[in-house]
């Protein structure tokens, strides 16, 4: 088990930009591939981005490809999410999580074993 923590979330005018960290602790960080989701008020949490172990490999949700990076520092058992170029429509609760089962390429929840409480993003038109 890994124990998450995300901070970095905020209000932000629309076109600009933020970054989200995710500090970790516990079992061995650089063991899980991580990922970011997110839910808005009355809707379902959704895939964000997710990063490989060795943070070679990386995958995004269509709806912010060229606009997020995910990114990690194993030596800092960190993972974060630079968000730019951001929309009314990235407002949401951010949550990052640790992926002990599925791939990069897995968007659902159910291979996350472990999740942070979350971080509120509030982007403003």
């Amino acid at each position: 088990q890994v124990q998450l923590v995300e901070s970095g979330g905020g209000l932000v005018q629309a076109g600009g930009s933020l970054r989200l960290s995710c500090a970790a602790s516990g079992r061995t960080f650089s063991s899980y591939r991580m990922g970011w989701f997110r839910q808005a008020p009355g809707e379902e949490r959704e895939f964000v981005a997710a990063i490989g172990r060795s943070g070679i490999g990386t995958n995004y949700a269509n709806s912010v490809k060229g606009r997020f990076i995910i990114s990690r520092d194993n030596a800092k058992n960190t993972v974060y999410l630079q968000m730019n170029s951001l929309k009314p429509e990235d407002t949401a609760v951010y949550y990052c999580a640790a992926n002990d089962r599925g791939t990069i390429y897995s968007t659902t929840s159910d291979v996350y074993a472990d999740w942070g409480q979350g971080t509120q993003v509030t982007v403003s038109s």
